[in-house]
């Protein structure tokens, strides 16, 4: 147990975002990694196609105060390394060990290191070299050290409350990336209409997979690169860990071990609105889902997660001392 109320809440918030930070640089990496697998099986008409990246973000008119135009270069400079945009990789990890830092006394050192390793790996004058020399590399990277900083937190960082509040962050922020990932293909819009249902078609549908480590559990559960299946498995299947459905089950059973409450159940407007999303996706398919539109449905979602995350800070975060309670 924390020994105070205020502890309790400024130790939740800083192990919630630890977390957060770091799948959010991991999913930067893969988000960048879908443009990447394009550029090396699509036609020339594709070539130049990197704003939706950065359209996607919702930061397009940020980039567009910096840079004059979306090329491969200026993207991956935005994404990556400009410490003055906060969703950077860099600005990303810079965040994570500040808060690993503020609660080193809570956290194991083995994650204490990997983060700050991590941080010293992405300001080096070497990785920005590989970015740029050989991106494919040193997006690897970046996948590895996220993932790395996971399976040290797995087996040095006792599995109670503070655990949970970091796998509620990864696992929100994992679902929003996927949608934003998945999102990706409705905005890198094919040149030319006949176009669609080709081979060139389900190679932007193989990258979005390859970006979610996903191609392969795909094939072995559909066989063919078919649009609506593609969505389907990154949207509701129950059992792949970067589905959306997945994540917002393990974030939902993470926030039940929190308050101490029982599945199907809710003591508070987390779990309300978290019980809620994650019931819309375990009763919807994906013809509704397609019917809706899938850039509809999916900003939709991106919105309710906000609201999620907005309620685990008004509940756990925002919490005001008992004696000020008192006075009001």
């Amino acid at each position: 147990m924390y020994k105070s109320l205020s502890m309790l809440s400024r130790v939740a918030d800083s192990l919630y975002w630890l977390s957060r930070y770091v799948e959010r640089a991991e999913n930067i990496a893969r988000f960048i990694d879908v443009n990447m697998h394009l550029m090396l099986d699509l036609p020339i008409e594709f070539e130049q196609q990197w704003h939706p990246l950065v359209t996607v973000t919702g930061d397009y008119t940020i980039f567009k105060e910096r840079y004059s135009e979306a090329t491969q270069d200026a993207v991956i400079e935005f994404l990556t390394f400009d410490s003055t945009y906060s969703n950077s990789i860099v600005s990303c990890l810079r965040a994570a060990r500040l808060n690993a830092r503020s609660i080193r006394e809570v956290i194991s050192s083995e994650m204490w290191e990997s983060v700050n390793e991590f941080y010293l790996f992405i300001i080096s004058p070497e990785a920005k070299r590989e970015a740029f020399s050989n991106p494919h590399a040193f997006f690897s990277k970046v996948k590895q050290r996220s993932q790395e900083f996971i399976g040290i937190r797995e087996v040095t960082f006792t599995h109670g409350e503070g655990w949970n509040f970091m796998r509620m962050g990864v696992m929100i922020e994992r679902a929003e990336k996927t949608s934003r990932i998945l999102d990706v293909k409705y905005f890198i819009l094919l040149p030319k209409v006949e176009y669609i249902g080709t081979p060139y078609d389900n190679i932007q549908w193989s990258a979005v997979l390859k970006s979610a480590s996903a191609l392969e559990m795909y094939l072995k559960c559909y066989h063919h690169i078919l649009p609506n299946q593609v969505a389907d498995f990154l949207i509701h299947d129950k059992d792949f860990p970067r589905s959306i459905r997945y994540c917002l089950d393990k974030a939902e059973q993470a926030l039940h071990a929190v308050c101490g409450s029982t599945p199907g159940t809710f003591s508070n407007e987390a779990e309300r609105r978290l019980g809620r999303l994650r019931a819309e996706l375990d009763y919807s398919d994906i013809n509704e889902v397609l019917e809706t539109g899938l850039h509809e449905y999916l900003d939709a979602l991106q919105v309710k997660l906000n609201q999620v995350d907005t309620a685990i800070f008004n509940t756990f975060i925002a919490i005001r001392p008992p004696d000020l309670i008192t006075r009001i």
